[in-house]
């Protein structure tokens, strides 16, 4: 409190310059006609702001081809080794270390390949950090420390457009030469001048004024979502809707994976548990053990042999079955 006392009292008139800006920002401006909302009913509350979440949804679909140019990036970067990094401030960072935390079970895709940093570092994802999302030297300091190289990709994600933590991120990415995607709610905010790819699903008004993590956040969910499964898909981690490279980590995940390998190897599920635990854990090489007869170190030379790319390796695994037979 004492610290956010001290910040009040102090720029006055870069805060004055602030509040004329988010004056023209449509997520902090009011929705007309819900006045008193909150003595309606429970269920009208409800249905109102459901009807404000099919919006966010319109949203995203009138983004479809921008979101395609975004994956096309990544998926280009990714391919030649560079590396994914999200960049955002309070729901946003949360809603992009989420994203980033899910691609592992998924798709064993870990640090190595993406990442995400949030304004004030791991406390924020709990609690809101005093003044961190105006931070713009520690968005730089945080790119530095990831070693980001002209080979990766920046997605800065800001409902308002002009958040200086995520800002300063992209800027700094184009200077290096890295490719820079931006996710907002507002298209004329400060954030589209430093993107290669804008993706602005305008979203409006919130039911409760300046709440981004309403309509705002919905559609940044929807479009992480879509951009990391649909790369995901493209870098060959998914074949006919299937996880063929997640982690089975978990018992859900270990029985998710012996359904798997028996649906893509057509096996018995006692055979699918027995690949499973002779290749150690990963999918791709009980699915190429399983429809070749292939010992795992073979597997393992033949998923080499297809760049390290689970659909390919066994899709060539598919042809030698059928060459032996």
């Amino acid at each position: 409190m004492k610290k956010l006392l001290e910040i009040l009292r102090g720029g006055q008139m870069r805060e004055k310059r602030v509040f004329e800006e988010l004056k023209e920002t449509p997520t902090e401006s009011r929705i007309h006609g819900d006045i008193r909302l909150e003595e309606q009913p429970i269920i009208e509350i409800l249905k109102r702001i459901n009807e404000e979440d099919k919006k966010a949804i319109e949203a995203v679909s009138r983004e479809l081809e921008n979101i395609a140019k975004g994956v096309e990036i990544i998926v280009e970067a990714l391919s030649k080794g560079g590396k994914l990094i999200y960049v955002g401030a309070g729901t946003s960072g949360r809603l992009a270390i989420m994203d980033t935390a899910e691609l592992l079970p998924t798709f064993n895709v870990g640090p190595e390949m993406v990442e995400a940093i949030i304004a004030g570092g791991p406390g924020a994802v709990f609690r809101p950090i005093e003044g961190a999302e105006d931070d713009s030297e520690m968005a730089i300091r945080e790119l530095k420390a990831k070693r980001l190289n002209c080979n990766d990709v920046v997605v800065g994600i800001s409902a308002s457009g002009r958040t200086p933590f995520v800002i300063s991120a992209l800027k700094y990415a184009k200077e290096i030469g890295a490719k820079t995607i931006a996710i907002t709610s507002n298209r004329r905010g400060e954030i589209a001048k430093h993107a290669d790819i804008l993706i602005a699903p305008e979203t409006g008004p919130e039911i409760v004024t300046g709440s981004t993590r309403m309509k705002a956040a919905t559609a940044q969910k929807v479009i992480l979502t879509m951009m990391s499964t649909a790369t995901m898909m493209k870098l060959g981690r998914v074949k006919s809707g299937l996880m063929i490279n997640l982690t089975p980590a978990s018992e859900k995940l270990r029985e998710r994976a012996k359904r798997i390998i028996m649906e893509e190897a057509s096996v018995s599920y006692e055979e699918a548990e027995e690949k499973l635990i002779e290749a150690g854990g990963n999918v791709t090489l009980a699915i190429i053990m399983a429809k070749t007869g292939l010992n795992v170190e073979k597997a393992k030379e033949l998923l080499k042999e297809a760049g390290g790319i689970p659909s390919k390796a066994i899709e060539i695994a598919e042809v030698k079955k059928i060459g032996e037979s």
